[in-house]
């Protein structure tokens, strides 16, 4: 994986161009040996080269959007892109009417020269952290690809093909956890936002309230920079905190419970390393954690607002859908308007808590996903999928309840099964937090 600002040197210095990085992508992509057929839902062949032959010359006469205009990317298929249909990785929305317009955060990439490759396939609806698709396949994850382990989701396709070099890097949403997840069990960098700060519209929405968009990339700065483009910010440097004096918090409850001995050896070694460094690493326990799964454990806000969505589709092509992500929109039909407003009085109080508990600290600290990857042929019983898929998403779904911004960062050694460290910021305090993911991966480097 080649970072942005790699890229954009050599696209300066004219060691390589934007067509040369797009037809690399696009034989990646189509490599019957790889994973391009299951993780492009669509792909953008002519457009794309047509693009990059434009960057080019506009960078030949000095007139590049910006540094980093001509580089690759890829796009979950929940975002509109005018003149396609958003199918959001499901059959039931094949035909549905083209998008008019495309949605900001596209316009946004757009507009700064990046060039979409394609449409990568998603777990349906975006409504399960798995990254299985049975309409559109299931890329597999990167690491003991013999064995086929899931790829994580909902932004499966995005992970996979940023780790495969298919792109070099993706957007993806996270509602609750579906850009960590993925880049965690793909060995990529994921990034969850301060919801707020980057637009919705145009994004086939799963739960308004979580929803949120993110990028997936190969460093910390890659992810930094699109994060700036998607919020309407100016890309700038990204200058790493120091480690040394670091404040960090490790939950004592509910997030290291059930982790495998890959995940715990890997998350030991980094609090060590950290702490070796001269972080201050402190335990604590987070009462919040809990109280978050009793107030959901009706379905929160995913099960209503996914529902509310999707109660007139399910009227007309409800056997399009896969039965399991139906069956959990479905449990949203029985919660009542009491039931939601529990959940929406609760989430105010519970920031406030989790605010006022951790107001000291960077950062609190836990892996993102408490095992390695399962085979995806273990998980076709439907008990086994519900477990891990609530098991995978537990620790991410805080952080997006709590309305806060959180990292990914692949923290494995090469050879090793992948594991990601997941870091939780302050609601708004992205910068800072960018700046302490910085930090560690140099570290982990």
């Amino acid at each position: 994986m080649r970072t942005f600002d790699q890229l954009a040197q050599a696209l300066a210095d004219g060691s390589t161009t934007s067509r040369a990085l797009i037809e690399d992508c696009l034989a990646r992509i189509t490599d019957p040996a790889g994973e391009g057929t299951r993780a492009f839902t669509k792909v953008h062949v002519d457009a794309a080269r047509t693009m990059a032959d434009a960057v080019d010359a506009m960078r030949h006469a000095g007139r590049a959007p910006s540094r980093y205009a001509g580089i690759p990317i890829c796009l979950k298929d929940l975002f509109d892109i005018a003149g396609e249909s958003t199918a959001a990785g499901s059959r039931a929305l094949a035909d549905a009417p083209p998008a008019t317009t495309h949605a900001p955060v596209v316009q946004r990439m757009l507009a700064a020269g990046f060039i979409p490759v394609g449409r990568t396939n998603m777990t349906e609806f975006a409504f399960s952290g798995l990254g299985i698709n049975p309409h559109y396949g299931t890329p597999l994850s990167p690491w003991d690809r013999a064995s086929a382990r899931i790829p994580g989701g909902s932004s499966s396709g995005t992970a996979v093909a940023v780790a495969d070099g298919m792109a070099t890097a993706g957007l993806g949403t996270d509602t609750g956890g579906s850009c960590r997840i993925p880049a965690a069990f793909c060995g990529v960098v994921g990034y969850k936002p301060t919801a707020r700060r980057v637009p919705i519209d145009g994004v086939l929405p799963l739960a308004p309230s979580l929803d949120s968009i993110g990028p997936l990339g190969p460093s910390v700065a890659c992810c930094a920079a699109i994060d700036a483009v998607l919020a309407g910010a100016p890309p700038t440097p990204l200058a790493p905190a120091s480690v040394a004096g670091l404040r960090l918090v490790v939950p004592t409850n509910l997030a290291l419970d059930g982790v495998d001995g890959n995940v715990g050896e890997a998350f030991d070694r980094v609090l060590s390393a950290l702490s070796g460094a001269g972080a201050k690493i402190e335990s604590l326990r987070l009462p919040e954690f809990e109280e978050i799964l009793a107030v959901n454990a009706k379905g929160g806000f995913a099960a209503a607002e996914a529902y509310a969505w999707h109660r007139p589709l399910l009227a007309t092509k409800a056997a399009l859908y896969d039965p399991r992500i139906r069956m959990r929109i479905e449990r949203g039909a029985s919660m009542t308007a009491a039931d939601y407003l529990d959940v929406v009085n609760a989430r105010p109080r519970l920031i406030a808590s989790f605010n006022a508990r951790t107001r000291d600290y960077d950062s609190v600290v836990m892996p993102t996903v408490p095992i390695v990857p399962p085979r995806v042929g273990d998980l076709q019983e439907e008990h086994e999928y519900n477990r891990i898929n609530l098991l995978i998403l537990r620790n991410t779904a805080l952080g997006n309840f709590l309305d806060r911004c959180a990292i990914s960062l692949p923290c494995h050694r090469p050879g090793e099964a992948p594991v990601g460290l997941m870091l939780m910021g302050e609601t708004m305090g992205d910068a800072r937090l960018f700046r302490v993911a910085a930090a560690v991966e140099a570290l982990l480097r």
